[in-house]
């Protein structure tokens, strides 16, 4: 799934990983290097409250959330 969210052209994704911070495996991140997005991991809350002020700012960004 996260290389599809590197194809959408998005110049951020934000990863939100559950209740804790939890760093996915650098493999899995491959795809955004070679896509040239930024990738960001934090919290869930977190991501969300940063969507929304990176989308009130008209940034390309995506969010992944893990609930649970």
């Amino acid at each position: 799934h996260l290389a599809a969210l590197a194809e959408l052209g998005c110049e951020i994704v934000l990863l939100g990983t559950g209740a804790q911070l939890r760093f996915p495996h650098p493999e899995l991140m491959l795809e955004f290097t070679r896509s040239g997005a930024g990738i960001e991991v934090m919290d869930v809350q977190a991501a969300c409250r940063t969507y929304n002020i990176l989308l009130s700012e008209e940034r390309k960004v995506a969010a992944a959330l893990l609930l649970g």
